[in-house]
């Protein structure tokens, strides 16, 4: 698949097309240029670090949307075996904005629930570009409650623009669907339910878009660098605040440029965190996850 380059990735992309025109000549002539590309994959490797170094919060939202990055599905074939889908509510319908079903990791059986966006546009308009109504939220108790009744560790992939925001999804009650989700997943009798967050290195974490900040803000979407910084949802920022327990590091240039590389770097932690989790008594997770979410927001006096 060719890649997709973003604005702030135009230097790279330039040197990346020099690579492949070399290659093409290379392929076709007997003129040898081995050590010109490696020359040119050197500075390009160079390059894509000094950039990725320095990136701004809107920069970095900008690569998570990014369109070749892995999806919930994609995850699934990489890092998860025996994986069966389940499906609907029990009340309105079956959201394909919300994926959910069984499967092991390493053997373990867990419940694994995610968001999927669609990568053609016929594929994105039927997963409704991954966003959610009332049923995919309740869809996803519905499976949460199923692990918790035969002890199932849940493990949850957020990959979202936000709740659909349409009339239908208002008249059937999106608002009480995501805070029943809150509220129940808060006291969940099942390991792994937000007991440890993993956050990837080049993603965001915010209940608004930085467009839509911008928007209310200052009436105009064009303020959305200016929004991005203010909310500053970025994985670095809210690993020092104490809101994410852990930052996975992407591969070079991020998570699609490798992503079974990403893949395998999240297998490990959630093995690893799996492991710790499940040793603990389930009351124990509970008063954890409960004094967890209660120091959210707490402040010292300076």
């Amino acid at each position: 698949m060719a890649m997709n380059f973003l604005e702030f990735e135009q230097p790279i992309a330039e040197l990346e097309a020099k690579i492949e025109e070399l290659k093409f000549i290379g392929s076709d002539a007997s003129v040898n240029i081995t050590e010109e590309i490696k020359r040119l994959q050197s500075k390009s490797r160079a390059l894509t670090t000094s950039i990725f170094a320095n990136l701004t919060p809107w920069q970095i939202t900008e690569l998570a949307r990014h369109p070749q990055r892995p999806y919930t599905l994609d995850y699934v074939s990489m890092i998860f075996s025996d994986w069966h889908e389940l499906h609907g509510d029990r009340m309105y319908s079956d959201d394909l904005a919300i994926v959910g079903g069984l499967a092991r990791i390493e053997g373990t059986p867990v419940m694994l629930i995610g968001h999927q966006k669609g990568r053609d546009t016929k594929e994105r308009v039927r997963r409704n570009y991954g966003m959610p109504k009332p049923e995919g939220y309740r869809k996803a108790l519905r499976l949460m409650k199923m692990a918790e009744r035969f002890r199932v560790p849940v493990i949850t992939l957020i990959d979202t623009p936000g709740a659909y925001p349409g009339i239908g999804s208002e008249e059937r009650g999106q608002s009480e669907a995501i805070a029943r989700n809150l509220f129940e997943m808060s006291n969940l009798a099942a390991s792994g339910v937000c007991d440890h967050l993993l956050m990837l290195q080049f993603s965001v974490y915010s209940v608004i878009t930085p467009e839509a900040c911008a928007s209310i803000l200052w009436k105009s979407t064009e303020k959305k660098e200016i929004a991005a910084d203010a909310m500053g949802g970025t994985a670095e920022r809210l690993y020092k605040l104490g809101l994410v327990d852990e930052v996975l590091k992407e591969p070079h240039g991020g998570a699609h440029r490798d992503p079974q590389l990403m893949a395998e770097t999240m297998k490990q932690s959630i093995i690893k965190n799996l492991t710790e989790l499940r040793n603990k008594p389930i009351t124990q997770l509970l008063d954890a996850r409960q004094a967890r979410l209660r120091g959210f927001g707490a402040f010292h006096d300076g």
